[in-house]
This record gives structure tokens, sequence and C-alpha cells, in this order.
């Protein structure tokens, strides 16, 4: 089988998908605007061939490009796991004939009003929303709705632009901060707990599932600089608070259309019981939590979705025997990194239940915490019981430090 993977080295997580490719057997042909010597190693060995193009973002020179290669190459597949370029790797797989999301399939899932009116039809809780394209069309539906809102990027990817606005004194300072977006999408707020439901599927089977806890909600991580975002993959997911999710999740990926590959929904449990749909995007969630769901079953997901695309199958036993959650860690302070405090303490005490972590090295330039989920460090914590596992992970984002200056 011969794959061509859009963006193999990029986002971080993405050689790891190439290398399972080639693990599988695949030939896969890359397909990036980096030259293959700027890639990855491992990006590198596992390519057979690479077509570097000069813009990824001019579809039809991509595409016109990829055809000429068709000429004497047969693609399978067109993979693609980053956000912004899963509409280039639909209109790929139109011109090679190849399976997979389409076209309008696909924008579905980069839209979230399309995305929220597939599943308003489908008889699946939403949001009340709409589509708001000026900045009077923002006041005249947050009106309509009511507050507290939410008002985020109709073709976003996380929490990035995202707001939650109390009032209409709140909305007219942040409608400043959207002059940069088209539209955007203007919903109810839902108060309750926030998870995800992660799928590997094939042919519309589920061969493999997770439910993951944020910890706090990916919007309130985002509004303060001092915390530490946790996201705690579940080890019991037959658990009864989970179900009603679970069942929603798989109406919503037949809703959508969804057959093979990595899926990544976030849905909320609120006070009452009743659940909501979040979003849902047509890949794997980001900032290493595929890395956190792999140390709970000690299983290599990477390798399984790959699998999954090439043989339709997922051959690994899957034994949830830890919860796991990623603590991502952000500087205190401005300039390099000087200092970390408390992680020789957390070591000596949790050696055994820390199984991966990363710091930036003292002297490294801090990251901008407002562009990067993994910051400037993180840990992945795993313990059999759910609590131990929160507690742990608590005690990495209040009592380990990082100190630039």
């Amino acid at each position: 089988m011969r794959v061509l993977m859009i963006s193999p080295g990029y986002p971080g997580e993405m050689p790891h998908f190439t290398r399972g490719l080639a693990a599988m057997g695949a030939q896969v042909v890359g397909l990036g605007d980096q030259p293959k010597e700027a890639l990855p190693q491992e990006v590198r060995g596992a390519l057979s061939a690479h077509l570097c193009v000069p813009d990824l973002w001019d579809e039809a020179d991509v595409v016109g490009r990829v055809r000429h290669e068709a000429r004497n190459v047969r693609f399978d597949r067109v993979e693609c796991l980053w956000e912004p370029a899963m509409v280039l790797a639909a209109r790929l797989r139109e011109a090679l004939g190849a399976p997979g999301l389409s076209v309008e399939q696909t924008v579905p899932f980069r839209d979230k009003e399309q995305m929220k009116q597939v599943l308003d039809a489908a008889g699946i809780r939403t949001p009340r929303h709409a589509r708001a394209s000026s900045a009077d069309q923002v006041r005249q539906f947050a009106e309509a709705i009511g507050f507290p809102v939410i008002v985020k990027p109709i073709a976003g990817a996380g929490s990035t632009d995202t707001y939650r606005i109390n009032s209409r004194d709140e909305l007219e300072g942040v409608i400043p901060a959207l002059r940069h977006v088209q539209q955007v999408s203007v919903e109810e707020f839902i108060d309750g707990d926030e998870f995800t439901f992660d799928t590997i599927c094939s042919g519309g089977r589920i061969l493999y599932e997770n439910v993951a806890f944020y910890k706090p909600r990916p919007i309130e991580e985002k509004k303060h600089e001092w915390v530490s975002p946790t996201s705690i993959c579940l080890r019991d997911l037959d658990q009864p608070e989970l179900q009603d999710g679970r069942r929603m999740g798989r109406a919503v990926l037949e809703a959508m259309g969804f057959e093979t590959g990595f899926s990544h929904m976030e849905w909320y449990r609120k006070w009452d019981g009743e659940v909501v749909f979040g979003e849902i995007g047509a890949r794997p969630p980001g900032a290493y939590m595929v890395q956190a769901m792999n140390y709970a079953s000690d299983i290599d997901l990477f390798g399984g979705w790959a699998e999954a695309v090439c043989h339709g199958r997922f051959s690994q036993p899957i034994r949830r025997m830890y919860n796991s959650a990623i603590v991502c860690k952000r500087a205190r302070g401005a300039g390099r990194i000087q200092r970390v405090v408390g992680l020789d303490r957390l070591m000596a005490e949790h050696r055994a239940h820390i199984p991966a972590m990363d710091i930036l090295p003292i002297g490294s330039p801090r990251r901008d915490w407002q562009r990067t989920a993994l910051s400037d460090g993180w840990f992945i914590v795993r313990h059999p019981e759910f609590q131990a596992t929160l507690n742990i992970a608590q005690q990495v984002a209040h009592d380990v430090q990082i100190y630039a200056g």
C-alpha cells in the first residue's frame, strides 16, 4: 500500500504517525513545503519518497503536482492528521479517487456551525448556536442566546481566540480582539465537566476508544498563565457517568460520516447529568494526549492508527491498566529558563508513577504559553486508581515550578 502523508513532520507527534505507517508495511510518500533534509530523522527514515511543494496552502497547485506524480505512481490512501490541511487532503482524495472523507464530508469537521447543523438534524443535543460575521451579529446573537456565551472561530482548533463572555460589557471588550477572525460561532455556555471521546475506527467500526477529563476546562486554562493544563485518560470507561457521553460519541461519528482514522470529540456533562456535544475533529487529540493514552495501556496508538488505516484492524491487546494524565507546565517570568523548583521532591515520592517527562533545558528561551499547549515542560502521570492519579497530577501542577528571567 502506498500512502500520501500530508505534513509528515509537523506538528510534534506527526513523525510517530509517519513511523507507524512505515512499520505497517506502507510505502509512505511525504507531502509538505519543507525539503526532505529539513524533516526529523524519524520521518526521513520512514519515507519512501517526499514531494516538496512551494506552498502547501495553494490547494490548486498542490493538487496539480500530486496528479502529475500519480501518472506514474498509484496512491492508495491520502492521510492528514493536522487540522488546517484536512480540506486539502479531501481534495487530493477526490482528485486521486482514494477512499476517505470527501470535501463535502470534511467541511463540517472544520466549520463549527455546519458541524452543529449536521448534528442538530440527527437529534443530537448541541449548544444553542449561531454564525456571526460582524460585530453587530455577535451582539445580536449573544442577546438572543443569553449570557454567558462562548464566542470562538468557525474554523478554529483548540481554544485559540475562544472567549467566555458573561455580560454586554465583557462582549464589548472582546469584540476588538476578534477583528482578525472572519467568522465566529456564538454559542450557549454549557456549565459542567468537560470530557473527550477519542477513537480509532476502520470502516465505521470503533476499534479503540478513550475518554479523558480536562482539569481545568480548556477555556479556563487559556485565560490564566499560572494554570498547569491537565488531561486525565480514564481507566474505567464503564462507569455509569460516562455512558451517555459514549453513546453520544458513537451517534456523532455516524452522523458525521466518519469511518476510518483517528477522531477527537469533546463533550460536556452538566451538573444535572445531561450530556451536550462540544465539537469533533477528524484527527487525534493534541498536546501529547496520545502519549498519555499509550501509557494508560502500554500500547502504541501511532502504530494502531496506521494498522487500522492500512489493514482495517487493531491487533494490539487493549489492557486498561492505568488512569494516565498529562500535565503541561508553564514557566513563570520572561526570558530564559533559570531554575526548576520541586522536581527532586516529586521524583523522590512518585518516580514509579511518572513514566515520562520533558522540561526545557536551563538557558532555553521560554515558550509563548498562549501559542503552544505543551508550554515549557510536561509530565505523564499514571496510577491504577483515579484519585491517586489526580493527586499526583495536582502535585505536579502545584509544587513543580519553572522559573524564567
